[in-house]
């Protein structure tokens, strides 16, 4: 499965993103691993996705991960996570609480994520052994959910 996203051409200008993680376990609950994604608030395209542990690299990862047309010019709404202040851009970043609505469309999908790819349900029996499995789950609805969401015309 290709870990990489393609993505609606975009041009320079006002671009707006949300950032948020989620979390499931591979194994054992010991054994998290993260999931960051970014938003694309527009186009509500996921943009960015990282896979990994809940450290600065990840935030990083998922910043990295983004089209390059968003890193120099995009505003980005996150929560609280403090790695994120270490990673992204302070005149651009805001971070808010679940309160504001700002982050809506990314928490929308943390839970369509884990509502469509079972291993990311918290209690189940559809949890993974080999991380590779839930990597490529992830992908797999990813890239379905920004061919569908292309295809479809938005609603407010």
């Amino acid at each position: 499965m290709p870990q990489a996203l393609q993505v609606q051409p975009k041009s320079k200008g006002k671009l707006a993103v949300q950032m948020d993680e989620l979390w499931s376990f591979v194994d054992n609950k010991g054994n998290k691993q993260w999931i960051g994604l970014a938003l694309d608030v527009a186009t509500r395209e996921i943009v960015g996705c990282y896979i990994g542990d809940r450290s600065g690299d990840s935030a990083r990862g998922v910043w990295e991960s983004m089209p390059g047309v968003y890193r120099p010019c995009a505003v980005i709404y996150t929560d609280y996570w403090e790695a994120y202040t270490m990673v992204l851009p302070s005149n651009r970043h805001f971070a808010v609480g679940k309160e504001s609505g700002l982050t809506r469309y990314i928490e929308r999908f943390n839970n369509t994520l884990r509502q469509r790819v079972s291993r990311l349900v918290r209690k189940t029996l559809s949890f993974s052994k080999n991380l590779e499995n839930p990597i490529s789950a992830i992908w797999n609805f990813i890239h379905h959910y920004n061919e569908l969401i292309r295809s479809e015309p938005l609603s407010c």
